[in-house]
């Protein structure tokens, strides 16, 4: 599926259970950011390896994560008119600017730590 059948998909579940009520940009977002704490919950306290090891061992589990966080992306986006494409290209832009190439290549800085 692409990304708008699954807007789709995603529109349809909702509206057959009457969940729209509770979709607010507030609530959507909190979503979000449970979701995404949810899949750094699964990699706390582990090394490099140990995260690496769990990824083979419980992809299962990271995937449902993803799905989940991706799933509060798209329908945020959604309801609240926000074309992700376009978002993404316009803050690549905004990054080339940021973290010209010359200044940052092989460097973890961030943005205001080179200037």
């Amino acid at each position: 599926m692409n990304q708008q059948e699954l807007i789709e998909l995603i529109r349809y579940f909702c509206k057959e259970r009457d969940w729209d009520q509770f979709h607010s940009l507030k609530d959507l977002s909190i979503g979000l950011s449970t979701e995404s704490n949810e899949l750094l919950q699964l990699f706390r306290f582990k090394d490099d390896k140990q995260c690496e090891d769990y990824l083979m061992n419980n992809r299962k589990k990271i995937e449902d994560e993803c799905a989940d966080i991706y799933y509060y992306l798209l329908r945020l986006s959604d309801l609240y008119n926000i074309d992700l494409n376009q978002a993404l290209e316009n803050k690549m832009k905004d990054n080339q600017k940021k973290y010209p190439k010359e200044l940052v290549k092989g460097k973890n800085l961030k943005y205001n730590e080179y200037e």
